[in-house]
């Protein structure tokens, strides 16, 4: 393939799905569009409708998809019931009283919540506004209160269940339980480094610290939050127990968390049909979103798109780590201007003959794919936990970028440690 020749394939086949995400056509059409118009260039095999429709069909059929329709179904009927008062009351018992401990509150009410919602936008809309309001009232400044709750809703999809990661797992054929389990270190770390970074911050500025520990209070917070606390235990315990897969857990989750509504007396057969009901529209999106994107990966394989990225990247250097640097720094760049879920249906397809050229752990890109892009959801123009904040605060977006940025570091700092240290995310599944 000469270069002008691949020059303007690349141009046609990232380029116009890139134009028309960005001129508002759903990821989903744009990657079917450009998968047609590829077929019918003079680069293409000719319009196929029997390979187009097997590739939609095809693409969807697997028991690990199920999955998806249960832990959509799961992070609703969680903000439903309103769990996150519970959650938060139960975090203020723990770090309250430390001198910062409204912010680690925030972070840890974040980790909690994210081994059940499994979306950053389901932790920034359910608890970003109970959270933010509470650093306010307690005297914090507007940035810091915006950087946390901003910065530690990325832990939703890192920590399990992770919707992001069961697209993941099915575009790259990668277990769903393994993914779950190697994001909990992942995920813990980062609510380490940002309590660190917070605690840098909050002696700078001279905060000090909330009520007094009572064992009392503890106790209470704790009898009102087990219920929804022994959600995540159920989810992750099961599957390192071996007793039931991810997609699995998340079936038995759902009941559990529908029989906590009915005990709360916060839901009712008409909320359930709501819930259920919208979780089923996401889910045919979704499963949509899926089915185009195993034609586009059909399409870009036809094209030998991946062995000449494969061929250009270890043209550069041999080495899988350099490698995988590469790969985060596109990543970063496409993280600004890529919704996560668009930026992996368009992706995976295209990069997973290349992992497999450059000798990459495909479970290990996993994890820093799903890191790297969750820093997306932070920067403009496109950050989707921005405009949720300027939703639920009384923030500007400029605000809300300003004060977001500083917390940056601490994720890039953990998506290093992963790149350069596989065992951090890795050893669990092995055990």
């Amino acid at each position: 393939m000469i270069v002008p020749e691949l020059g303007l394939i690349l141009t046609i086949f990232l380029g116009g799905v890139l134009l028309l995400y960005l001129m508002g056509v759903p990821v989903a059409v744009a990657m079917g569009v450009t998968s047609v118009l590829i077929m019918v260039s003079p680069f293409g095999r000719g319009l196929n409708y029997e390979l187009i429709a097997s590739q939609l069909l095809f693409g969807v059929n697997s028991f690990t998809i199920l999955a998806v329709p249960f832990y959509l179904l799961l992070g609703r009927l969680m903000n439903r019931i309103g769990l996150t008062e519970r959650i938060f009351r139960f975090a203020t018992a723990l770090v309250g009283q430390f001198r910062g401990g409204i912010a680690y509150v925030n972070i840890v009410a974040s980790m909690i919540f994210s081994g059940m919602s499994g979306l950053a936008v389901a932790d920034a809309a359910g608890l970003g506004r109970v959270e933010y309001k509470a650093m306010r009232d307690e005297g914090y400044d507007k940035d810091i209160s915006l950087g946390v709750t901003g910065s530690s809703a990325v832990i939703g999809p890192i920590i399990p269940p992770s919707v992001v990661m069961i697209i993941y797992g099915i575009l790259a054929e990668e277990s769903i339980g393994d993914l779950f389990i190697a994001g909990i270190v992942p995920g813990v770390l980062i609510g380490l480094l940002l309590m660190a970074f917070v605690m840098l911050m909050v002696v700078h500025r001279g905060y000090e610290g909330g009520d007094a520990f009572t064992t009392e209070e503890a106790v209470e917070s704790f009898k009102a939050a087990l219920l929804p606390l022994l959600t995540p235990v159920l989810i992750i315990g099961g599957i390192l127990s071996g007793w039931f897969t991810a997609t699995e857990a998340g079936a038995i989750a759902v009941i559990y968390v529908i029989a906590m509504g009915f005990y709360y007396g916060e839901l009712d057969l008409h909320g359930l049909y709501l819930e259920t009901r919208d979780s089923m529209v996401e889910t045919f999106a979704l499963m949509f979103i899926v089915g185009v994107a195993a034609l586009y990966g059909l399409i870009a394989l036809q094209l030998q798109l991946p062995i000449f990225i494969a061929e250009a990247l270890t043209g550069l250097t041999s080495d899988p780590t350099m490698i995988l640097l590469l790969l985060v720094l596109v990543l970063l760049v496409v993280g600004t201007f890529l919704e996560t879920m668009a930026a992996i249906t368009i992706l995976v397809p295209i990069l997973l003959p290349v992992l497999t050229i450059a000798g990459i752990d495909t479970l290990h890109f996993g994890i820093v794919m799903v890191l790297t892009l969750m820093l997306g959801l932070l920067t403009p123009p496109l950050g989707v936990i921005l405009f949720v904040l300027e939703k639920v605060t009384d923030a500007k977006i400029e605000e809300i970028v300003r004060a977001v940025i500083p917390f940056y570091v601490p994720i890039l700092l953990v998506i290093l440690l992963i790149v350069f240290f596989p065992s951090i995310a890795l050893f669990l599944p092995t055990l």
